[in-house]
């Protein structure tokens, strides 16, 4: 539990965690050492590392690249089975709880399972809960789930809490990569106050602000992805960081 506990350390230390998701796909060679070099001395916990599809991206390539160039945890994000690769330190093991897929409950886990063991990879299970976010996203159709409507926190709560009684180590609400709205804060505070896990709220994050506001509400892990695409941006992950780790300012 090596991840998971460095996890809950800067959880407990900074208030909040803070990690940066990076698809393949959009940032590899180069670009992704340069960039995981910033993230690292910008103050960003750790890396996710996948996506919903992979066309032309290699994952372990990339996990090799962050590694190179940065100390901070690996964490695969998988968008499919295919996307398990032993030199990562750990894997989110996500049940897409919010939808009645059985594949994407437990289908795709039987098949991942075995080589997750073979590679000896940290798997955190994790409760993942679609937030409808203004638009269709790219893990709704990949899923064939629907997301929770953004007005109804009480069955984001109630699916969240199920999913921590069934054993999760952690709950992510998402609204999805490139998401028109956030998760709402009133979802993130209701399901925050129901769980005793961490709570992750990442997609459609823009600005410090919102950040903020998912922080003060209960989230315990942000996390950030296609926003860092656009190089023009890079420069925010350091007030990104400071967004989310709100307790630096008292201990330091």
């Amino acid at each position: 539990m090596k991840v998971l506990n460095s996890i809950n350390n800067a959880i407990d230390k900074k208030g909040a965690c803070y990690l940066v998701l990076i698809d393949p796909d959009k940032i590899s060679g180069e670009k992704l050492g340069e960039f995981a070099a910033y993230c690292s001395k910008s103050g960003v916990d750790g890396f996710l590392i996948g996506g919903s599809l992979m066309i032309n991206g290699d994952l372990s390539r990339s996990i090799d690249i962050i590694k190179q160039n940065s100390n901070l945890p690996t964490i695969i994000f998988p968008g499919s089975v295919s996307q398990v690769t032993p030199n990562a330190d750990a894997l989110l093991f996500i049940s897409l709880v919010s939808g009645r897929n059985a594949e994407q409950l437990i289908g795709h886990h039987v098949m991942a399972a075995p080589i997750i063991k073979k590679y000896n990879i940290e798997p955190i299970s994790t409760g993942y809960i679609l937030i409808e976010s203004g638009k269709s996203t790219t893990v709704e159709y990949i899923s064939s789930s629907k997301p929770i409507p953004r007005h109804k926190p009480e069955i984001a709560a109630a699916t969240a809490l199920a999913a921590e009684y069934i054993g999760m180590k952690m709950i992510y609400l998402e609204a999805g990569s490139g998401a028109d709205s956030s998760v709402p804060d009133e979802t993130v505070k209701l399901v925050s106050s129901v769980c005793s896990v961490p709570v992750i709220v990442g997609g459609g994050l823009r600005n410090c602000s919102e950040i903020s506001r998912k922080v003060e509400n209960g989230a315990k892990v942000i996390v950030t992805g296609n926003y860092f695409e656009d190089e023009n941006n890079l420069g925010k992950i350091k007030e990104f960081a400071d967004a989310v780790h709100f307790k630096t300012g008292i201990f330091v």
